[in-house]
């Protein structure tokens, strides 16, 4: 996206890609999107365990809708109590001069790098302008104190408004207050989990999301919800994990992650939970060390994965079943990234690789 372009509205894009398109990578996926906003994690995704504390009001719509990890939606002709059914938090009219604002805990304390202040749906009801402040706290208090992180901006409606965050500590909560009142559809707050220090020496899930694990490129990505198949617990439903469509052609499907921390894995785990008739026949895993390679992806990487050493020969899989791999591993020592095939196709809802930090 160009530096111009942020803070104005972007029209939603799909992620589906028709079948004859580049693979997906971080560089191509959604370009029209800051690259922050397409490798950063979403501290703010209820999925992922944020949650909203407090809001001064949510009389048309609860703080809790705003971080859902769905895309919101606009349901013709639904109302409650109290007026128009809004997928996201609303605010009423205020006429007392003041604003309203929020407190939400993020999912884990991080450094941010940006925002998507999303106010699809909104038209005539969208909050004017945003500004958000951070704290770093075990609890918010009255005596908690609050940076801010990101200055007033102006909001438009319908539309998506990014904004880079030029914070470079990490925080725990955020405040994010409306200017003067409205509804904000979702926020997503992108940015890098830190590492628990308490971790250190102790097994823990390498590629987990909430550690900094992060999903850089894959085949396809028609079903679903890819990013989930790195989020904690097991899959709701079929459409929390990773699905391909039906391969029609030889081959297999994969995907290429970044670990959250550079390490040894010991234990893997495939769970293919409320996949029946879809899941994959078999799986397997290769890595490789690449901590001199740099944060970004390029097309070098993708095809370098192709022959990166197995860390997982083939095995099969089963429908709607948690597979725990930890016989038959090779030795590879500390790697950064790994390469998860499924064969033919199908779908996975859960993937955990579980080891120590080198």
């Amino acid at each position: 996206m160009a530096p111009e372009a942020e803070g104005r509205n972007v029209p939603d894009r799909p992620r589906q890609r028709p079948k004859d398109t580049p693979m997906p990578t971080i560089e191509s996926l959604n370009a029209d999107v800051p690259l922050y906003a397409r490798t950063g994690i979403n501290l703010a995704s209820a999925g992922l365990g944020a949650r909203g504390l407090s809001s001064t009001n949510e009389f048309f719509a609860p703080l809790e809708r705003m971080l859902a990890d769905g895309e919101p939606v606009f349901i013709e002709g639904k109302f409650d109590d109290h007026g128009k059914w809004m997928d996201g938090w609303e605010t009423q009219r205020r006429r007392d001069g003041g604003h309203d604002h929020a407190v939400i805990k993020l999912a884990a304390p991080g450094r941010i790098l940006g925002f998507d202040v999303d106010t699809r749906h909104f038209t005539g009801n969208y909050a004017p302008a945003c500004r958000i402040e951070a704290a770093s706290t075990r609890e918010v208090t009255e005596e908690t104190s609050w940076a801010q992180i990101l200055p007033h901006r102006a909001l438009g409606p319908d539309g998506h408004h990014f904004f880079r965050c030029e914070s470079f500590e990490s925080w725990t909560h955020i405040r994010l207050h409306i200017y003067p009142d409205g509804g904000v559809a979702r926020l997503r707050v992108f940015g890098v989990p830190e590492l628990d220090p308490t971790h250190d020496g102790q097994e823990i899930d390498l590629a987990a999301s909430l550690n900094g694990g992060r999903i850089l490129a894959m085949s396809d990505a028609h079903y679903g919800d890819y990013n989930r198949l790195l989020a904690p617990g097991r899959g709701t439903n079929m459409g929390d994990g990773w699905e391909t469509r039906r391969r029609r052609e030889p081959g297999y499907d994969w995907m290429v992650i970044a670990l959250g921390a550079r390490g040894v894995v010991e234990r893997i785990e495939v769970d293919t939970a409320h996949f029946k008739g879809n899941y994959p026949d078999r799986c397997s895993l290769q890595a490789a060390d690449m901590l001199n390679f740099g944060d970004g992806l390029t097309d070098a990487l993708v095809t370098d994965s192709m022959f990166w050493k197995t860390l997982l020969p083939e095995r099969k899989l089963g429908p709607d079943a948690i597979h725990d791999f930890r016989e038959g591993l090779e030795a590879l020592g500390p790697v950064t990234h790994v390469r998860f095939n499924i064969h033919p196709d199908g779908g996975v809802s859960r993937l955990r690789l579980f080891g120590r930090p080198a």
